[in-house]
């Protein structure tokens, strides 16, 4: 062996050797939190079923894990008293999805052509602060009442959730732009186009997806909200007849067929910005 290679492959197998313990401390990392996570829900679940069981607290109001368990399971195979459980969670989503799509779409817009636009921006800012100051889960009634029980109403206010939540972010992202590369592009000859398109917006798309995993669990309250308010069918209505009968269970199980959605929809989101946001250095 050549006495100059010595030093350089002791290097590499010192690295290699580094690299495997890193990875594994990783992995060992992993799986203790997901062990913590388990031995929680296990404590919470537990803690909250023996207190029933032993009348710590009142099953009536508080329910148990096991009693809502079978009412999801009830619901899956003969149904809810509004029909297939599938079905009200098909509403749901299709009210919350196109309030989402319609809300983040005009908010995106918007934002961008009132950070853009400086006149727009000081005439429209007044009309826009007030509204986002009512509190807009009491607009649902008003939508319940001008648009009726059907799907419009809900996804009405689902769109009034997301507007000002993504209009918010967006308007911040595009202000928050590089001045340095719009000048850049400007000298270079690009028009106020071409600077919106490849420059400001590209800066934004940081602040507009992070907006996006907020809105969508606005929609669904919206939805929820508004179904709660008066509708035929959906979660909102499940959770308002469960109400009515004093059927804690049937509250907590439709929270979970919600926490279910939102977290589906959240996972898809995380992939959609990792498609879009491949530039971006992972964070550690």
């Amino acid at each position: 062996m050549n006495q100059a290679e010595l030093p350089y492959q002791l290097s590499a197998e010192s690295l290699a050797s580094v690299e495997q313990v890193a990875q594994r401390k990783i992995r060992q990392r992993y799986q203790m939190v997901i062990a913590l996570r388990v031995a929680i829900l296990v404590f919470v679940l537990g803690g909250w079923e023996l207190s029933a069981r032993l009348l710590w607290i009142d099953p009536f109001f508080f329910s148990q894990p096991s009693l809502i368990v079978l009412q999801i399971y009830d619901w899956i195979v003969e149904g809810t008293s509004q029909g297939p459980l599938w079905r009200q969670v098909l509403v749901t989503l299709e009210e919350t999805v196109l309030g989402f799509l319609m809300g983040a779409v005009a908010g995106v817009i918007c934002g961008i052509l009132l950070g853009r636009n400086k006149l727009l921006s000081d005439v429209f800012s007044i009309y826009i602060q007030i509204a986002n100051s009512i509190p807009r889960v009491v607009l649902g009634s008003i939508f319940v009442i001008s648009l009726g029980l059907g799907m419009a109403s809900k996804v009405a206010l689902a769109f009034v959730m997301v507007f000002f939540v993504v209009f918010g972010n967006a308007f911040q992202g595009v202000r928050e732009a590089d001045r340095y590369m719009i000048a850049n592009a400007q000298i270079l000859g690009a028009s106020r186009r071409q600077v919106t398109t490849a420059v400001v917006i590209p800066s934004a798309l940081s602040w507009i997806l992070a907006s996006l995993h907020v809105s969508f669990g606005f929609a669904l309250v919206g939805a929820v909200v508004g179904e709660f308010l008066g509708s035929k069918e959906g979660i909102g209505l499940l959770i308002s007849t469960a109400q009515g009968a004093f059927n804690a269970s049937g509250v907590f199980a439709a929270m979970i067929v919600l926490a279910v959605v939102a977290l589906a929809a959240d996972y898809l989101l995380m992939r959609l910005e990792k498609r879009l946001l491949k530039w971006r250095p992972a964070a550690f």
